[in-house]
């Protein structure tokens, strides 16, 4: 089983900055992707960006060139920088990670979430 511990959110004014971080626990060969998705009331959950375990990462177009995700392998953690923010950045935000257990097995394990609030 692996744990995802959410910290950071809040509310912030439009154009403001908030950093959210993830950390992971428990027992496992290795987390091949961490990341971030959200949810925004009435839409459906969507990916916002993604690291692999060899580096490369991946992010919703809404978000290139304000966010910035980051991911430590030796602490198991993934963090996300938020710059100018704006309205439609507003959801609850969940920590992801698919991770390969002792068993061979691929699992996807989400964080409880954490709620960004943007004010116009």
């Amino acid at each position: 089983q692996v744990q995802l511990a959410e910290s950071g959110g809040g509310l912030v004014q439009a154009g403001g900055s908030l950093r959210l971080s993830c950390a992971a626990s428990g027992t496992f060969v290795s987390i091949n992707v961490m990341g971030w998705y959200r949810q925004a009331p009435g839409k459906q959950r969507e990916l916002v960006a993604i690291f692999t375990l060899i580096g490369t990462t991946s992010y919703a177009d809404s978000v290139k060139g304000r966010f910035a995700i980051s991911r430590d392998n030796a602490e198991n953690t993934v963090s996300l920088q938020m710059n100018t923010l704006n309205a439609e950045d507003t959801g609850v935000y969940y920590c992801y990670a698919f991770v390969k257990d002792f068993k061979n097995s691929m699992n996807n394990y989400w964080g409880r979430g954490t709620q960004v609030t943007v004010s116009s």
